[in-house]
């Protein structure tokens, strides 16, 4: 992802001349001076966490006051799909019980103002929002992505590790999901909510 995103950014800096820089970086213990950034945001990072609060308050700490800390997340348990499938039914929740199992939350939308307010975050607006994927196009790409995702990837290695599901089973899974996509009347829905949130001088809440 790092080097998609230099390669967009090259791209990008020959059309505006933009200065932008990117590192990796621990999310819990950020190497950024206090207040040193305008802007902080997390898009779907905050549901793959342990302690999602934690890294808010770092967050917080690296955004001058008066500045933003702005977040976004899925939540998988309010995702829908027409038409139905047995086989998208189980994908979310095995999916849902993987995540839990290495400390994430993969209804993370629900619970993003709590995890703001936790961090001593003001809330400033909350919103929500939805991917759509309806044509052709888009629901063979997104198919495409949990049909390999289910069968050769990190959640499929730790689906069968824990005992959340067998090999065949994450097959029948990926078939499913492509079979799903042919339907002409197909779709797919990803809820998400989003914050934006004012940093004050001081923290809202005591740590």
């Amino acid at each position: 992802m790092l080097e998609e995103a230099e390669a967009h950014a090259a791209e990008q800096r020959r059309a505006t001349d933009a200065d932008l820089d990117f590192q990796v970086a621990d999310v819990y213990a950020l190497p950024f001076a206090t207040g040193e950034f305008d802007v902080v945001h997390a898009h779907q990072v905050l549901q793959h966490l342990a302690d999602p609060v934690a890294a808010l308050v770092e967050m917080r700490r690296v955004c001058r006051p008066g500045g933003v800390v702005a977040v976004r997340d899925a939540d998988y348990g309010a995702m829908f799909w027409s038409p139905e499938r047995t086989e998208l039914a189980a994908w979310q929740a095995l999916y849902r019980s993987v995540a839990r199992s290495v400390g994430g939350e993969p209804d993370a939308g629900r619970q993003l103002r709590a995890w703001a307010l936790g961090a001593g975050l003001s809330t400033v607006d909350q919103t929500a929002s939805a991917w759509c994927f309806a044509t052709p196009a888009e629901r063979t790409w997104w198919a495409g992505l949990w049909a390999e995702r289910v069968t050769s990837s990190r959640f499929a290695e730790l689906a069968v590790a824990g005992g959340f599901a067998e090999p065949e089973e994450l097959r029948l899974l990926a078939t499913g999901w492509l079979r799903w996509a042919e339907g002409e009347d197909a779709c797919f829905v990803v809820p998400h909510v989003e914050l934006l949130c004012e940093v004050s001088a001081a923290p809202a809440t005591g740590e």
